[in-house]
């Protein structure tokens, strides 16, 4: 069996970790046994699963801050009225550009419009982009503002 390239396993990775978060959220499983789930039943190759439960692991330790991120930046939009796929995506993205920092944020985006083409609706990547946008705006490319000060 041909081995996958890493930009492949990361890429199936967040299939598996976005299909974790997704049943998470909507049937309230635990996400570790979710995901040990799609591992033993689709016989996932050990870097494809790690990656995955580092996401996973990621998201869900830092959900609070993730969260409180999507709706500064979408304040139009409650996460409880946010489609769920649209949400999860959201979430693993952010893991990604301001916790992971394994790929540059604009690849993080990229991955996140991908998976909302495939899985999302039919606004589903524009919407995550405009947001993963704004959040790299406010976090990445712009430096922190003393508390009080105004930007320029």
């Amino acid at each position: 069996m041909p081995r996958q390239s890493r930009a492949g396993t990361r890429r199936q990775a967040r299939v598996v970790a976005l299909q974790t978060l997704y049943e998470s959220d909507l049937a309230g499983h635990e996400p570790a046994e979710v995901l040990q789930r799609h591992v033993e039943d689709r016989r996932l190759d050990e870097s494809v699963a790690t990656f995955a439960s580092e996401l996973v692991e990621g998201v869900v330790a830092h959900q609070e801050e993730i969260d409180a991120r999507i709706q500064e930046a979408a304040p139009e939009w409650p996460l409880a009225q946010m489609a769920r796929i649209d949400k999860n995506i959201l979430r693993l993205a952010i893991y990604e550009i301001l916790y992971n920092n394994a790929v540059p944020a604009r690849a993080a985006i990229n991955e996140a419009v991908e998976l909302a083409k495939r899985f999302g609706g039919d606004t589903s990547s524009r919407f995550v982009n405009g947001v993963l946008g704004a959040i790299v705006g406010q976090s990445v490319e712009l430096p922190p503002s003393p508390a009080g000060s105004e930007e320029p």
